[in-house]
């Protein structure tokens, strides 16, 4: 088939809508038979954009014993009753919340349609209340179990982190209303919620104390996400128009869709998924970009890091994590790595199993230079639509060796940080060379290092290899020396390419570069 003719369903989170228009559909009905049919309670997080929403909406039409939709599914060929359920699908991911009113208007619009099914006891009721009759009544109309499902519990919660007195009633509610699950367990015949983040004071999870966390699983590693084979399987007309169209082998064109999309690991040892928003866009379009990172700018992310003081520099070379330290967010805590984390910008690269520590790092190139980009005009005078200009001019001075421009480039970037950013800390400065430089890898081939006091970092041209050191109120000449005392070209001696070697001195009260030696 003409892959240009090939429906992708992009924005379609419901199944049903999938199925019927026949639009391209990565087969997961085997993880919705197994999940249905091994226990009750489930909860299950994941990233935003990440197929949560159409998980539950297959849930929705197996449980509602739609089988037609099922043809020539895994599923199929496993399921022989296609039983039908009542099922309660609460979508709190469709709204924004502002205030107290929002969260209970969204509880409202929903428990009237269910009531509309099953019947009202009376007026002036709680939401809690009202759910409650709802599922004792559907379950008893119906003769067995209901089905509740609660897509992006968490959303409100989500909105409101920058207000605590919003946050807590927010948390108030929703402990109330899911507190429910558990009372009328005897009703229940599955239960399902999804978010991106776990809460560690939301009772939720202390209330449904049985409830079934399967976002670290092994056997669930692949709910969400794409794997290597789906897209082999799936989209092999895609990869190949995707291969013509930027002049690629289909070689090439695997490990730019693997470098840029793929990498996210949600427990330790299993497969990689690839990013399945982005998938689908550049097969839409058939042009690589950041098609997931440009849907949600991480902007309450940052703003946590710098109120938290978070070294950027430990978050962008990889944080070594307990998995208690990283699965569940607390508000009260001065730590933001659980919700860079959970939100997608980090995932699961290894695991020591001899002490339990994760390490966490970006999952691909579109969410590392993405969220590099997006911290540099936090952290520096550049604006977005300069990075662009400022890197290409410093990677294109460096391939030609005229190093001496790209310093006075750089150094020409520090003079024009605002009066603002003039008072920060010597570890400020560290930072944004650090990001500079890390920019520059997007190109080339640079590795950085810094501690108290110096810098130093590695950049690979075509021609050329320089190592620069960088000493805060030192000198040139030190820093050249350190270069030797560290034998930091030994490396590179055998390459063949020419080494420059740079010694460049930082002066904190100019908070600038003053002078530079290369030798």
């Amino acid at each position: 088939m003409n892959s240009v003719l090939r429906k992708l369903p992009i924005g379609i989170q419901t199944f049903e809508d999938i199925r019927r228009d026949d639009y391209l559909y990565v087969d997961k009905t085997a993880f919705v038979w197994r999940i249905a049919n091994t226990g009750k309670p489930y909860f299950l997080s994941r990233p935003r954009r990440f197929g949560k929403s159409l998980l539950l909406s297959t849930f929705e039409s197996y449980f509602k014993g739609k089988k037609e939709l099922f043809e020539g599914l895994a599923i199929e060929q496993i399921e022989t009753e296609w039983k039908q359920y009542p099922v309660l699908h609460l979508d709190l991911n469709a709204k924004k919340y502002e205030t107290p009113d929002d969260l209970i208007a969204i509880l409202n619009q929903h428990l009237e349609k269910w009531e509309c099914l099953y019947g009202n006891e009376k007026k002036d009721r709680s939401p809690e209340e009202r759910l409650g009759y709802v599922i004792s009544r559907a379950s008893e109309q119906t003769g067995c179990g209901v089905v509740v499902l609660v897509d992006e519990y968490d959303k409100p919660l989500l909105q409101a982190l920058d207000n605590m007195s919003l946050l807590d009633n927010y948390r108030q509610t929703l402990k109330a209303f899911y507190g429910v699950l558990k009372s009328y367990d005897r009703y229940l015949r599955f239960v399902f919620l999804t978010g991106v983040t776990k809460f560690a004071q939301v009772s939720v999870f202390s209330g449904l104390n049985q409830l079934n966390d399967i976002s670290m699983k092994p056997q669930y590693a692949t709910v969400c996400g794409i794997t290597k084979q789906e897209l082999i399987d799936t989209f092999t007309p895609e990869l190949q128009k995707l291969a013509e169209t930027n002049q690629l082998t289909p070689e090439e064109t695997f490990h730019k869709m693997k470098a840029l999309y793929d990498g996210y690991h949600f427990c330790e040892f299993t497969e990689g998924v690839f990013n399945p928003f982005s998938v689908l866009n550049v097969f839409d379009g058939y042009k690589f970009s950041n098609y997931w990172f440009q849907t949600g700018t991480p902007t309450f992310l940052v703003e946590l890091l710098q109120r938290s003081e978070y070294d950027l520099r430990t978050l962008i070379d990889g944080v070594e994590a307990s998995a208690s330290s990283f699965t569940e967010y607390r508000v009260d805590a001065n730590n933001p790595i659980p919700l860079i984390y959970q939100s997608g910008y980090l995932t699961i690269k290894d695991y020591d199993k001899e002490f339990g520590n994760y390490l966490l790092e970006f999952p691909n190139d579109e969410v590392r230079y993405g969220f590099i980009n997006f911290l540099v005009p936090f952290y520096t005078s550049m604006a977005n639509n300069d990075q662009s200009f400022y890197i290409g001019k410093f990677i294109q001075e460096l391939r030609a060796g005229d190093y001496n421009s790209f310093l006075t480039r750089l150094q020409a970037f520090f003079a024009d940080f605002p009066y603002e950013l003039n008072d920060k800390t010597e570890r400020h400065y560290q930072v944004v060379f650090y990001l500079v430089f890390k920019l520059m890898g997007q190109f080339t081939d640079v590795e950085i290092r810094s501690a108290r006091g110096r810098a130093d970092a590695v950049v690979k041209t075509p021609k050329f290899i320089y190592v620069f050191e960088f000493k805060l109120n030192g000198t040139a000449e030190e820093a050249l020396q350190q270069i030797d005392d560290k034998g930091y070209l030994i490396p590179y001696q055998a390459d063949g390419r020419e080494l420059i070697k740079i010694g460049v001195e930082f002066s904190a009260t100019e908070r600038n570069m003053s002078r530079w030696l290369p030798l």
